[in-house]
């Protein structure tokens, strides 16, 4: 008789088990939903799945164009089988287009089309509000070397041309995203967590007179519903873009 695995961790919207192969784990995405650091919490039944197939088949898109990743494929519809890796504690976000808390913390309207992408750090500590960092900051508290951050920059700007391109074929605008980065056991550096509409910001390119309709979790902290709606929606798109490329 099979013993259940081992709970390794249980985060706001995945749990990680432990796989047979020590080097791997099996990451279970939860129907929860919060947001505000917690403040805010749903449960919405389909979510997990959902976000477990986006993840999956974005993580494919990416490994196609030689993103490390710790991704190593689907084990059923709401898990996958991943790389164990050491979580830098770093959350970096980029911004093609400002809104959220840029907006808040400058005098940048929200729809403000950005330059340049914009990479921000912020620490991953809930009992500090994950605070956003300055590099000098970072190296300060020891988190990372100069030569691994700049590393993750440079990945976190080839995964964004990348992902503005891949969601403009499903007619998604890509405003902003989180991503998180952890090492191996080789010690090389990995994308890591997961890449769906719980952490990037997406704007429906099917609207007229530049109406906002976002397609993200944006329906979940800003009380417009319509979340799980949504996600089938971008799920579909994807699926409908593999199929004919």
């Amino acid at each position: 008789m099979n013993s259940k695995p081992e709970l390794i961790y249980e985060g706001k919207a995945k749990k990680i088990f432990a796989h047979e192969d020590s080097d791997k784990v099996v990451i279970e995405f939860k129907d929860d939903a919060t947001a505000f650091n917690s403040l805010k919490k749903a449960k919405f039944e389909g979510k997990g799945e959902l976000n477990c197939v986006i993840s999956s088949k974005i993580f494919q898109h990416l490994i196609e164009y030689n993103i490390p990743t710790h991704y190593l494929g689907l084990k059923n519809k709401n898990s996958i089988i991943a790389k164990k890796i050491s979580i830098i504690p770093l959350e970096v976000v980029l911004r093609n287009i400002a809104y959220g808390s840029l907006c808040k913390q400058t005098s940048i309207k929200p729809g403000t089309v950005l330059e340049k992408p914009l990479i921000d750090f912020y620490l991953k500590n809930d009992s500090l509000n994950d605070p956003l960092l300055t590099k000098d900051r970072i190296y300060l508290l020891n988190l990372i070397s100069y030569e691994d951050l700049t590393l993750i920059s440079n990945l976190t700007l080839k995964i964004n041309e990348l992902l503005k391109n891949f969601f403009l074929n499903i007619k998604l605008k890509l405003v902003d995203f989180k991503l998180e980065f952890g090492y191996t056991s080789e010690g090389q550096i990995v994308l890591g967590d997961e890449i769906s509409p719980d952490n990037c910001r997406l704007w429906d390119l099917n609207q007229k007179n530049d109406t906002i309709v976002s397609l993200d979790k944006d329906r979940f902290r800003n009380d417009l519903g319509g979340l799980i709606e949504a996600y089938s929606e971008i799920n579909k798109r994807i699926n409908n873009f593999i199929r004919f490329n």
